[in-house]
């Protein structure tokens, strides 16, 4: 058996054990269940500021 030959097999073996070890990660947080949206700061959200509306009459 030739080098490359060789390094092709090592190669896709390794390609198959990535490929199975995402998919069991992307199953593993798929099963912590429904995802929430993050909270919200207080700090974070918009200010409005109310001036009284004055005439001169």
């Amino acid at each position: 058996m030739n080098s490359s030959k060789f390094v092709a097999i090592i190669t896709g073996i390794f390609s198959i054990l990535l490929a199975i070890a995402y998919l069991l990660l992307v199953q593993i947080i798929d099963f912590r269940g429904e995802m929430k949206p993050a909270p919200i700061s207080e700090a974070e959200q918009p200010v409005s500021i109310v001036t009284p509306f004055y005439t001169n009459n």
